[in-house]
């Protein structure tokens, strides 16, 4: 029997990849590993209605029939310890070993450690697992004050559960505006100031000294100016960093993730990384990035499948994203950093807006607030590589899409030529 594929990671990524290597006819082994006892779940939902809900239950990727119908031998509960690229395998924490033809690290990332004393208080936590989410929603039950340190997506998207439970919660953030380089600031202040209206205390630009705590339990988080936040648990949302350390002790090419090249495969060719961890030159900045999203996890591992059966075809999918916090459901598609003017459809005030972005006349991405129609015209916009002028976005959807319609049968007139 060939050793087949070992997949490690069972999120979103490698989940995927052990799917589709199933429907690209992949007929070999397929071991897929995590080091959770869990069936592999959802991680969205994780920030917001199972820590608010008391009897939420984690929700599945796929049922348990999936993996045994798929012949898919998943094995939850086990942590690899070393790979041993040049005999093609793994050395696992039980001491036994597993030899594997192609390897696919799914392994994705974990919340960046706080350098701060008091952080190892009982009731200071982060979130990355069902394990975290389960304590999170533990602790809240007994929680009246919540100081979350971190003013990302996760962060903000507990902000809002938590606010809306009843609890009080104040945002601590570093520097002087929410959700970093993540988004544009028009939407950043927005963010702030739907969350300021729901009783969410923000303080940005603002660092915390130290915590500190009775009995062992956190009871308080101390500014550097002296400010006392009380609290009952404190949540860790600084950001996360790429689980790398197999593969860089494995001697793989390692550069803010692990690099991998048009068709997933890292400096190993049977070696390929897919998700948070994967490092990768994108198509669409020209630039090399790291992205967190549920849908460039898929889409990798999709196309991981497809190089393990021998096609050869590189990655070319649009980059979308989404959060919901309280009730802003913000959605974002393309790459809009290097951007340097935007057009703004629909009206703030109305928490219904879409931002377009722009690098000269070339459409870079489309922020949308509440409005999931301009999302999904953004994604076909930007696949079919079309960049509208900034007076056809201002005729709204139905001009846009008229334009994309004509574009779309010009194009191919192009391309013949």
């Amino acid at each position: 029997m060939k050793n087949g594929v070992v997949i490690v990671g069972a999120g979103h990524a490698g989940v995927q990849a052990a799917a589709s290597l199933r429907e690209d006819g992949y007929d070999e082994p397929v071991i897929l590993i995590s080091d959770e006892d869990e069936l592999p779940y959802h991680k969205p939902p994780l920030s917001k209605t199972f820590i608010k809900d008391q009897e939420a239950k984690p929700q599945p990727l796929r049922g348990e029939a999936f993996y045994t119908g798929s012949a898919i031998d998943y094995r939850p509960g086990v942590r690899v310890d070393l790979i041993d690229a040049g005999g093609r395998r793994l050395e696992l924490s039980d001491g036994g070993t597993l030899p594997f033809d192609r390897l696919i690290l799914a392994t994705g990332s974990r919340p960046r450690m706080l350098s701060l004393p008091g952080s190892d208080f009982s009731g200071v936590v982060s979130l990355r697992s069902l394990a975290d989410a389960r304590l999170i929603r533990g602790l809240s039950a007994q929680s009246e004050d919540v100081v979350i340190l971190g003013g990302g997506f996760i962060g903000l998207e507990i902000a809002a559960t938590l606010t809306a439970a009843g609890r009080k919660v104040i945002v601590v953030e570093a520097v002087d505006r929410l959700l970093g380089r993540a988004v544009a600031p028009i939407i950043a202040r927005h963010v702030r100031q739907r969350l300021e209206a729901t009783g969410v205390r923000i303080l940005t630009g603002t660092t915390i000294a130290r915590l500190e705590g009775e009995n062992g339990h956190v009871s308080a988080a101390i500014t550097a100016s002296g400010e006392r936040l009380p609290a009952q648990m404190v949540i860790i949302g600084i950001g996360v960093v790429p689980n790398v350390e197999l593969a860089q002790t494995a001697g793989i090419t390692i550069a803010n993730g692990i690099c991998v090249d048009q068709q997933m495969r890292t400096s190993v060719p049977e070696i390929l990384a897919i998700g948070d961890a994967a490092s990768y030159r994108h198509w669409l900045t020209g630039g090399d990035v790291r992205l967190e999203s549920v849908q460039n996890a898929t889409d990798q591992s999709r196309l991981a499948a497809r190089t393990v059966v021998g096609h050869a075809d590189a990655f070319a999918a649009v980059p979308w994203f989404w959060s919901d916090i309280g009730d802003i459901k913000l959605q974002m598609v393309g790459l809009i950093s290097g951007g340097d003017s935007h057009v703004v459809l629909g009206d703030v005030n109305e928490n219904r807006f879409s931002i377009y972005h722009y690098a000269g006349n070339r459409l870079l991405g489309i922020e949308s607030v509440n409005r999931p129609g301009d999302h999904m015209l953004g994604r076909k916009m930007l696949g079919a590589g079309f960049s509208p002028t900034p007076q056809t976005v201002a005729t709204g959807p139905d001009g846009l899409k008229a334009a994309l319609a004509a574009f779309q049968q010009v194009e191919p007139v192009r391309a013949a030529e």
